[in-house]
């Protein structure tokens, strides 16, 4: 009984990992998402800039810009509709199992619960004095606990024979969708990598550091605020 226990509380575990972890697959591909399309929005936004008129420069770097988040986002949407088939879906339709096998655990409990019943019954009319009432009373007790007791047994067979399986069998199940998740964000981010060191070179022509480019900035922002019409009062 306690093994019969400790199989249901493992497949229980199971049960709340898996509906856990396809709840968050899902945030995971709609974050993803919502990362690219607020790229492509940023990019356009940048692009429609009155400055990309005046300054031909900067035209031809938010040109370059907007279409890197573009190729990004239709990459994006190619790994995410990837992720749906080989991960998502296989995850709901592994959780669409477990009803049906909470179910057979619970027509077990209740055919145990039978079981005892009529057990107890038998047993009561085995203590009392063997008069020819109680002993017709005992036979029909017994005759109706034995399919009873035959029906316990084989759901309970059946539950500790196919149990072990059902749960034995998940890295079978989930492995083939892991290594195709891997696979879907390395191409992903082999694209990425191409797509912004393309960028790179187009739009860092003056081969500036991160340092040198906030030098730069902060020198810039010294002259904004010694104009008069921005200095403090």
């Amino acid at each position: 009984m306690r093994s019969s226990k400790s199989r249901r509380s493992s497949v229980e575990t199971l049960e709340e990992q898996t509906k856990k972890l396809h709840k968050d697959m899902k945030k995971s591909t709609e974050a993803d998402l919502a990362m690219s399309k607020a790229g492509v929005k940023i990019s356009g936004d940048l692009l429609s800039n009155p400055l990309c008129e005046q300054d031909l420069a900067f035209l031809e770097s938010m040109t370059a810009l907007d279409t890197a988040m573009k190729r990004m986002d239709a990459f994006n949407q190619e790994k995410v509709n990837q992720v749906q088939k080989t991960v998502i879906d296989p995850l709901k339709k592994y959780s669409s199992v477990f009803p049906s096998l909470n179910m057979a655990v619970k027509r077990r409990e209740q055919a145990l619960q039978d079981y005892k019943r009529l057990q107890s019954k038998v047993e009561k009319y085995e203590e009392k004095e063997k008069t020819g009432p109680i002993m017709v009373k005992l036979h029909q007790a017994r005759e109706e606990l034995k399919p009873v007791r035959e029906d316990f047994e084989a759901k309970n067979k059946q539950l500790l024979d196919e149990m072990p399986k059902f749960y034995n069998s998940r890295i079978d199940y989930f492995q083939p969708s892991f290594e195709a998740l891997i696979r879907a964000q390395v191409v992903y981010f082999t694209e990425m990598h191409k797509i912004f060191t393309e960028l790179t070179d187009q739009i860092d022509q003056g081969g500036l550091t991160d340092e040198q480019r906030k030098q730069e900035n902060e020198a810039k922002l010294n002259e904004l605020r010694a104009l008069s019409i921005v200095a403090d009062d």
